[in-house]
């Protein structure tokens, strides 16, 4: 029974791939719900998000939910980020283990400021203000089907909110990884965000009724005007296959140094490859990493602390991602701190 399982879930892994980038590629950040690409985990992101093969903690739930099995212990999690023109992203997750299966809940959470409303003749502020955010809930559920191969499947609500207007939807991930043997050699496979389009719902005539008239055929409230309602444009949610490999270049019971490789491909972008590494002395860790074929960031940079105690296992991890032309200085690029507690 187990090993028919195994073969679906590798099957799919391979084919929906496939299926998905088969169509011509599309523009850039035309997807919506683009925060469904922000990257969490210090850890992971000072390795330049070349993680999907490395994961073997709570962050998983983000990169590659097959990632949570095997566990021995239970994990909460927090991360929070700092981007550029006063952008906050917010992620917590905590985790249940049965030493084979492991359930987990999280929360991503992107928002920002209020801002100005401005009017459209003066260019000036109205006095009112408005916000945006972002949000997704998921579950999700992981086990270890042999001594090398584990897979994990995730669901997840999403909800956008511009202005005035809102968006709710849904989508899945699903992830595998398969550890060789040799040297700590792992084979990591994740598809994210697989999930319907959405249409947002626009009452431009604010009297109830959305999309009443998309034929330009009827003047729905008597106002003398038609088509005040247009049929709403469906939109893509950001989609993506992640293949990645890693391996221990060095490892001792006090330190260890890894390597890892990824590939990604998103439907609103063009390929990029990633490279990773850290390195473990004692309780410290140093990393670096870099994005090829990425537009806006280069290269990241992060340092991690280890604390142990009566009750529980502390990870503190910090990360630096350079944003090329977005930032004006080192305090407005994008800073990363995340939280691990295990016990």
């Amino acid at each position: 029974m187990k090993k028919n399982i195994t073969l679906i879930i590798v099957t799919l892994l391979l084919v929906l791939p496939c299926m998905i980038f088969a169509s011509p590629f599309g523009k850039t950040g035309t997807a919506a719900l683009q925060f469904l690409k922000l990257g969490v985990d210090a850890r992971a992101i000072g390795m330049g998000e070349a993680y999907t093969a490395i994961t073997d903690d709570i962050s998983s739930t983000f990169w590659n939910p097959a990632g949570l099995a095997p566990a021995f212990s239970n994990e909460v999690f927090f991360s929070h980020t700092n981007w550029p023109a006063n952008i906050m992203h917010e992620y917590a997750a905590a985790t249940y283990t049965t030493g084979v299966s492991t359930w987990a809940a999280y929360a991503s959470v992107l928002h920002m400021d209020d801002m100005d409303v401005t009017d459209e003749e003066s260019w000036g502020p109205t006095g009112e203000k408005f916000t945006n955010s972002d949000m997704a809930l998921g579950i999700v559920y992981a086990q270890q089907f042999t001594g090398k191969f584990s897979a994990g499947v995730s669901a997840k609500y999403l909800r956008e909110n511009l202005y005035e207007y809102s968006v709710n939807s849904y989508a899945f991930d699903l992830g595998s990884m398969y550890n060789t043997g040799w040297n700590n050699l792992k084979i990591g496979m994740a598809l994210k965000n697989f999930g319907p389009d959405i249409k947002y719902k626009v009452d431009n005539d604010e009297d109830g009724s959305y999309d009443e008239d998309p034929y330009d055929l009827l003047d729905n409230d008597g106002d003398g005007t038609i088509d005040e309602d247009g049929s709403e444009l469906e939109s893509k949610i950001p989609m993506s296959f992640s293949l990645g490999i890693s391996g221990d270049l060095k490892r001792t019971e006090t330190t260890h140094w890894i390597a890892s490789l990824q590939l990604d491909n998103v439907i609103d972008r063009m390929e990029t490859w990633n490279l990773g590494t850290e390195y473990k002395l004692g309780n410290i860790f140093l990393r670096g990493g870099y994005q090829l074929n990425y537009d806006t960031t280069g290269y990241s940079a992060g340092l991690g602390w280890q604390i142990p105690t009566r009750f529980a296992v502390f990870n503190i991890d910090y990360a630096y991602t350079d944003m090329g032309k977005l930032k004006e200085d080192f305090l407005s690029s994008a800073h990363r701190v995340s939280i691990k507690m295990k016990y």
